[in-house]
């Protein structure tokens, strides 16, 4: 179940991602994570209020209201590495988030067995390469280095914190909600510090006519993949379920040979290939 509940997570974060990012092209970042985050917090509350979700408040949701701080403010960074750019170099280092929830399972006591270590390692070293890293070029930015390594921690960051949100399904929705609650909040705060100083929310031409469907895709892809990971680690290893969850670039890379005919570098298919062996090491291990 646990490698189910992680696999299904690595493909909608890998859809939300490509969605997002063709977003993107014509829709500031920011505009576009606010307005997904809205649309999936909009759902997520009328789903609390229909399961009486809101009967589970408590403590825990501090883990929310910290994962929901957490969540944008990756996402800012790493839209920001990702113009400073290569995004060759920025895609892969943005990987090494999965340290964080993998590092926090080992200190609280977890033993993956030996297989599954080597399923670890197999894996993430399929991520970074399927992630297409850029081995030339000129040398890259401090800064760029620091915002993407800032973006891991936070998404890192988020992956802890949200499995420590809530102890059942129906805490699970308010506690989702809550984070997505917390993110349009900051995010929208961002957003409205940007405008002040001169950068147009939307587009000249406007939004489009698909672009809501597009962002309610994406936000409520993101949420739900936010969800099958904290039930995912949950049922089992967290060790396992992060590293799995953490295929999404491997995804992210066939959505765009698929829909775009993006042709995949031989790095990128050699990486997608180590990825799905580490991913029968560690549902086998």
């Amino acid at each position: 179940m646990t490698a189910f509940l992680a696999l299904t997570t690595s493909l909608l974060w890998g859809l939300a991602d490509f969605g997002g990012g063709l977003l993107t092209r014509r829709t500031p970042a920011l505009t576009v994570v606010v307005a997904s985050q809205a649309i999936a917090a909009a759902v997520l509350g009328a789903v609390v209020v229909a399961t009486g979700g809101w009967s589970e408040a408590g403590p825990r949701l501090w883990f929310a209201v910290g994962a929901g701080l957490a969540g944008p403010a990756a996402l800012f960074a790493f839209y920001k590495a990702l113009a400073l750019g290569p995004m060759g170099v920025v895609s892969p280092l943005a990987t090494l988030s999965v340290a964080v929830p993998v590092g926090v399972a080992l200190v609280l006591g977890e033993r993956p067995g030996l297989v599954q270590v080597a399923g670890i390692a197999v894996a993430v070293t399929g991520v970074v390469l399927a992630a297409g890293p850029q081995l030339r070029g000129a040398p890259v930015q401090r800064r760029t280095i620091l915002l993407t390594l800032a973006s891991a921690l936070g998404f890192g960051t988020l992956f802890a914190l949200i499995t420590e949100a809530s102890t059942n399904v129906t805490g699970l929705f308010l506690a989702l909600f809550v984070q997505r609650a917390t993110s349009v909040v900051a995010g929208g705060a961002a957003l409205y510090a940007s405008v002040r100083r001169g950068t147009p929310a939307l587009p000249e031409a406007g939004l489009g006519g698909t672009a809501l469907p597009a962002l309610a895709f994406v936000g409520l892809a993101d949420v739900a993949a936010n969800g099958t990971y904290a039930l995912a680690a949950r049922h089992g290893p967290v060790t396992v379920a992060a590293v799995l969850a953490s295929l999404y670039p491997v995804v992210t890379a066939l959505a765009a040979r698929g829909f775009l005919s993006e042709r995949l570098r031989g790095v990128q298919a050699a990486g997608a290939g180590l990825a799905l062996l580490g991913t029968v090491l560690l549902a086998t291990g």
